[in-house]
């Protein structure tokens, strides 16, 4: 028997605007399922149950008044969409994934949620990150941690782990993530999901968190590439202040309408080897590449076999700037001690990092952007592992006692994502490969700067090709 969270957002947003289905209606499910199945899944710090009651009230009349004026509503409206707990809502408790900010709640809120509230969609509440979006796992002192509910003894990933472990379970519809090295796509790959980390200017990070590194953005986790395509129409576009600015699609278009064309025949590039040295990359993840190569040459793409050769120095520069990141937190000094170790040891390397330095790394990060996209004259799309291993388990990334050690776990576990960070490029994981065992094994796409368009039209290619809406979780 189908229920509501087995529909699609878009399909919810289609039955609220004709009148079929009611966002009190729908929301009241939600909230019903993160009651009983939160405390397993780590979906979520914070849940908004009043907020979320009162705005579907108010989205529920509004569709009724587009009706009767025959008015279009943005296609997610009445649709409940989760806020990573990274983001400011004003008046709600954003903690950061940090016993420091526990009691913290903002006055103002992120331009991704003005844009949010403006779409008329539904605020379930805060989803779950680890402290500071740090690490690629998503364990704090807050929450109980985020699991994949392929397998609850297994990482949901992070820092946009609560997301995923929301959509993956059905807590639900799709949820906006954020992503600074991999936040978005780490879950979308551990939870079989469809994730996107757009353009660096495409979603505006404004107005208190810049982040003046450019590697950090918001974007869509979702269970279609539609959906996931609905939602970036909605958070993207400039606002104030903005200091990148990502070109727009020609007017009158949505990337939503890409998702239902056809992206024409595309030269692939596919890489199964990291682009630092010294990591090896599981069979499963290299079989899910191979394979996803197999499925795009049999669309009538082109994919060739390429070998970057692997070089130190983005692992060095990156560590470098995500140090110096977390340093711009502004905690109390005397709650300093409350702080994961990790997170300690990130601040404390930070501080020592030069300004010289700094600015070289940022440098190396342009020049590695000028050295893909020379590659993207040549190839359409790059095609790599999401991840260099499969879902990990709930404690295994993390070494409390040795977090330079742990940091060297983490950069084994997701060494091709920050690349995408770094050059500003858009990327998306698809999740087209599950292991013997039933779990997601994501595989990356990367375009041109600018260029999510062609990424969605042959991701949606590739989902009707291979369909993964059908693969349900053990908790559904």
């Amino acid at each position: 028997m189908t229920q509501l969270h087995d529909l699609t957002a878009l399909e919810q947003g289609e039955l609220i605007s004709t009148g079929k289905l009611s966002p009190v209606e729908l929301t009241d499910h939600y909230l019903e399922r993160i009651d009983r199945l939160n405390a397993t899944l780590g979906a979520y710090i914070t849940v908004t149950p009043e907020i979320a009651r009162k705005q579907a009230v108010e989205a529920e009349a509004e569709a009724a008044g587009a009706r009767r004026e025959d008015r279009a509503l943005s296609p997610l409206h009445g649709v409940p969409v989760p806020v990573k707990d990274l983001n400011f809502v004003a008046g709600v408790r954003a903690t950061q994934g940090s016993a420091a900010f526990a009691d913290h709640i903002p006055a103002t809120d992120d331009h991704i949620v003005t844009k949010l509230r403006a779409a008329g969609t539904i605020l379930l509440g805060k989803t779950n990150t680890p402290e500071f979006g740090l690490p690629c796992y998503t364990e704090n002192q807050v929450a109980p941690p985020a699991r994949t509910p392929w397998d609850l003894d297994r990482s949901a990933g992070g820092s946009s782990g609560g997301a995923g472990a929301a959509v993956a379970s059905g807590l639900a519809p799709l949820a906006q993530g954020s992503d600074g090295g991999g936040s978005i796509r780490i879950p979308a790959s551990v939870c079989g999901l469809y994730g996107i980390k757009p353009s660096r200017g495409r979603v505006s990070s404004g107005p208190t968190l810049y982040d003046v590194s450019g590697l950090s953005t918001s974007g869509p986790i979702a269970r279609t590439v539609a959906d996931a395509a609905a939602l970036l129409d909605v958070l993207s576009g400039q606002m104030p202040g903005d200091c990148y600015t990502a070109p727009a699609l020609p007017p009158g278009e949505t990337f939503v309408d890409y998702a239902a064309r056809e992206p024409g025949s595309l030269r692939v590039a596919v890489l199964t080897t990291p682009p630092v040295p010294g990591i090896a990359v599981h069979p499963d993840c290299v079989a899910a590449t191979e394979s996803a190569a197999e499925l795009l040459a049999s669309l009538g793409h082109r994919p060739e076999p390429l070998e970057l050769p692997a070089d130190e120095t983005l692992r060095r520069v990156f560590e470098q700037v995500w140090a110096v990141m977390a340093t711009q937190q502004p905690v109390d000094p005397e709650r300093e001690s409350v702080l994961m170790p990790l997170t300690r040891h990130l601040r404390a390397e930070g501080v020592h990092v030069s300004g010289p330095d700094f600015a070289t790394a940022l440098y190396t990060f342009r020049a590695v952007g000028a050295l893909v996209a020379s590659l993207q004259e040549e190839y359409d799309v790059i095609l790599t592992p999401t991840l260099a291993q499969p879902p990990a388990q709930i404690g295994g990334l993390r070494d409390d006692a040795d977090p330079a050690q742990e940091f060297a776990n983490l950069t084994a576990f997701t060494p091709f994502t920050p690349l995408y960070n770094a050059t500003g490029q858009p990327s998306v994981s698809l999740p087209l490969h599950w292991t013997e065992a039933g779990l997601p094994i994501g595989v990356m796409l990367g375009g041109r700067y600018g260029d999510e368009a062609t990424l969605i039209a042959l991701s949606a290619q590739l989902e009707r090709a291979r369909p993964w809406i059908s693969r349900k979780p053990p908790v559904w």
